[in-house]
């Protein structure tokens, strides 16, 4: 009986294995100064991938969220911490869907254009008569370091009082700021992993500034019209951070196949190591590509009702949580399978399979990723 090809393709299909190949071969020098090197953020700003989602009519690529998906998870199976601050940054990008029009012309006539930010309401946005005061601090911009915009979320504010929505709910909205007006603490990104993201905290004080800073992340709210701007942020989130942990899983399979190969060309080594880590890697790789198949086919079913206009329903858009949730956390847990039969090169900082669990380990800290009941 003939074999079924795979419905989704492995994430190295996704991209030119020498753009890869030159990714990677910064990834340790980028780790050591702890930011991106100006080698590889010339190839982002020569792809545009801070522009994954940002309309051609704004110099980006305006991809779907599958096909955008499908890069993210190749650039984090490159290198981890590219993959990463792409992957946040594209999404920040994002937000000009919901931009006023003339700071959004305004903001993307520069091909560096990149906005990093926090979702984490812990400012103040305090109504003046002709914008806001804002004043607060922010944790874990990733991408700062190259970031030209911030972007932040505000308690809003009337003569010292937090206004409410309707239902009771502080009153929380978007503001986005240019990099001069922003104060970065560059010793605030202490991990083990991702240390080349930058991803630093920002504080505000006293700023003011126009209304028109302000925006509203709301399909609703949307003032581009692409479909892109109609699918939920929450889920949106979700997905992109999934696949970063799938495309640095997919890595480490990789990195281990290497090894395993060593192993079995070196007759001092234990063949009953070889065998599990042979047995491992095979359970393995049949683990991340049911999980990318589900994940991609919510991703798909929810995004076909976006385009017709007819919009996912709530039932579509649990799975897409779900398969992202999913695909983060098996992604980790066959990783840590995996990980007792590499021997000491798995601990040993200085080499790619220890970077990529250092770097898959740290990623799978963010909350959107963690599982709920």
């Amino acid at each position: 009986m003939k074999k079924a090809l795979p419905i989704i393709p492995h994430a190295s299909e996704f991209i030119p294995h020498e753009i890869a190949d030159m990714i990677r071969s910064y990834s340790f020098e980028a780790e050591k100064s702890g930011c991106l090197g100006n080698e590889q953020l010339l190839l982002i700003y020569e792809q545009r991938w801070f522009n994954l989602y940002v309309p051609a009519q704004f110099g980006g690529l305006e991809l779907s969220l599958p096909e955008g998906l499908k890069m993210e998870e190749a650039l984090a199976w490159a290198d981890g911490s590219l993959g990463w601050v792409v992957t946040l940054c594209s999404g920040a990008n994002w937000f000009i869907g919901f931009l006023d029009t003339d700071i959004a012309k305004k903001i993307f006539c520069n091909e560096k254009v990149c906005f990093a930010g926090s979702g984490k309401p812990s400012g103040t946005a305090s109504i003046t008569d002709n914008g806001f005061e804002i004043t607060g601090s922010w944790n874990y911009a990733s991408g700062a370091s190259c970031a030209t915009i911030f972007t932040a979320n505000c308690i809003i504010e009337k003569n010292g009082v937090s206004l409410k929505n309707e239902d009771g709910s502080p009153m929380i909205k978007s503001f986005l700021f240019f990099r001069d007006e922003v104060t970065i603490d560059k010793d605030s990104w202490n991990t083990t992993g991702m240390i080349a993201t930058a991803s630093y905290s920002f504080k505000i004080t006293n700023l003011v500034v126009q209304a028109n800073r302000c925006f509203t992340i709301d399909s609703r709210c949307a003032v581009l019209p692409q479909t892109i701007f109609q699918f939920p942020f929450l889920q949106f989130a979700e997905a992109t951070l999934a696949v970063n942990s799938s495309g640095m899983a997919s890595r480490f399979i990789d990195v281990c196949e290497k090894l395993l190969a060593a192993k079995s060309g070196n007759e001092n080594s234990k063949l009953g190591v070889s065998h599990n880590l042979m047995r491992e890697l095979e359970a393995a790789k049949l683990c991340l590509q049911a999980l990318r198949e589900s994940f991609y086919s919510a991703i798909q079913l929810s995004w076909d009702q976006y385009t017709r206009k007819s919009f996912a329903n709530s039932g579509l858009l649990s799975k897409v949580s779900k398969s992202s949730k999913n695909l983060a956390s098996g992604s980790r847990a066959l990783v840590d399978k995996l990980y007792p039969w590499c021997g000491l090169i798995a601990a040993n900082p200085n080499t790619e399979m220890n970077l990529v669990w250092r770097n898959l380990h740290t990623a799978s800290q963010h909350k959107l990723l963690l599982e709920s009941d």
